[in-house]
């Protein structure tokens, strides 16, 4: 694998587990309204989706108002629950910190909120390691429109060329696609190696230990 000059990532279950968190606020939310019996994995397969298409899934509502509702309950509840609950997968902050050290810009393209992330991120990692992070409240348009991805370069003044995408969904690998920079898939999440493989991708790995060796 090439070295990059930009290493952009996915947010959940590309750097962080907060599915604890993020099962807990929607059951909370689904039951409260009277949807029972989802699964967390049915739950857990709509990560990485802005929280009204989620709930749209989960639900089946389509009215815009309803779903807005349940996205402010949402809010609420992660406030409560979702910080406490997340966790840096283990070869995270090593792999984060020796690519700074080679020379490279780290930054986060995410669509849970900006706020959330550096709550997390600023209890877990020394000071100055992220060059950039953008919310899902810093854009009009989410994942996969490259808007996010395209606002990084702009902000970090690096091409597309020299960036490395990574993330560990399908809508992560649209995403780099639709933002002509390379991909490669994490299997920390709950998408398969043949689900991500069939998208244009650099690599596919276990774990993000692999962007170490080039």
């Amino acid at each position: 694998m090439k070295q990059y000059k930009a290493y952009l990532f996915d947010f959940d279950y590309t750097l962080a587990d907060s599915s604890r968190g993020i099962v807990k606020c929607f059951r909370n939310v689904l039951e409260r309204h009277g949807y029972k019996g989802i699964e967390d994995f049915t739950i857990k397969r709509t990560i990485g989706k802005t929280l009204e298409d989620s709930f749209s899934i989960l639900t089946g509502v389509t009215d815009a108002s309803v779903l807005e509702t349940y996205r402010k309950e949402y809010v609420k509840e992660a406030d409560q629950y979702m910080t406490v609950n997340t966790f840096l997968f283990p070869e995270v902050a090593d792999t984060l910190l020796a690519l700074k050290k080679q020379g490279a810009k780290i930054g986060i393209i995410s669509t849970k909120y900006r706020y959330r992330i550096m709550e997390l991120m600023g209890q877990k990692l020394p000071e100055g390691i992220l060059d950039i992070v953008v919310g899902g409240e810093d854009v009009t348009a989410h994942k996969p429109s490259p808007e996010g991805l395209c606002l990084a370069l702009e902000k970090l003044d690096v091409q597309a060329e020299d960036t490395l995408y990574i993330g560990d969904s399908i809508v992560d690998a649209e995403t780099a696609q639709a933002g002509h920079v390379d991909f490669l898939g994490v299997l920390h999440g709950m998408t398969s190696r043949e689900e991500l493989e069939a998208y244009p991708h650099v690599e596919v790995v276990a774990d993000l230990k692999a962007l170490l060796n080039h």
